[in-house]
């Protein structure tokens, strides 16, 4: 009886796969689809990009200095032994030198539209400039909040859909770092801002 049922099972699976794909009798077979439409879609739509230079200079390569790579253990005698574990949320996403190289040149239009605001003076308390003058500055240059923008007492963060530019901007500075996201940035400052909490 059971081996009965088990032919059965087979010869129904058999069908049931021979089955798959055919067509009824009459029916057109559709033409086979284009390559273009067989690639795949991304799942998620490609973050938005602002102060994009019309030119990005050639990438230097870069090189890894002496201090990078693993760390021996006799060299971190002087901390605890979940330090790096506990500190991996600070941590930065990579960047390679073409991303470099774009965020330079994101960095240098920056830059230009900040040093404006400074030469234009009126800066307040503590040589600060207004957060609404810094967000038209980079708004100019196509930042805006969609790009993870953050700005606030002469500091300033946004991504460029390549990389992060941060830096502060007041009476006696201007300044510009390029980076990488952060593993776990500081909720609701957008993915450029150091988390400020800790584990």
């Amino acid at each position: 009886m059971l081996l009965r049922r088990s032919a059965a099972a087979a010869a129904l699976l058999a069908i049931t796969l021979t089955a798959c794909g055919s067509q009824k009798g009459g029916a057109r077979a559709e033409s086979a689809p284009s390559a273009q439409s067989t690639a795949p879609s991304p799942s998620y739509a490609p973050p938005p990009k602002c102060a994009q230079a019309a030119r990005t200079p050639a990438p230097v390569p870069s090189y890894p200095s002496p201090r990078t790579g693993t760390v021996r253990p006799e060299e971190n005698l002087d901390q605890p032994p979940n330090y790096a574990d506990n500190h991996a949320y600070r941590m930065q996403a990579s960047l390679s030198a073409e991303q470099r190289a774009s965020g330079q040149a994101s960095a240098e239009l920056i830059l230009a539209e900040l040093a404006k605001v400074r030469k234009e003076g009126g800066s307040g308390e503590y040589g600060g400039f207004s957060d609404a003058r810094v967000k038209a500055a980079l708004a100019r240059v196509g930042c805006g909040e969609k790009h993870g923008l953050s700005v606030g007492n002469g500091f300033y963060a946004v991504y460029t859909g390549v990389v992060c530019v941060s830096g502060r901007v007041t009476k006696d500075e201007l300044t510009g770092e390029v980076h990488g996201v952060y593993a776990e940035p500081q909720p609701g400052e957008g993915p450029c801002v150091e988390n400020r909490g800790g584990h």
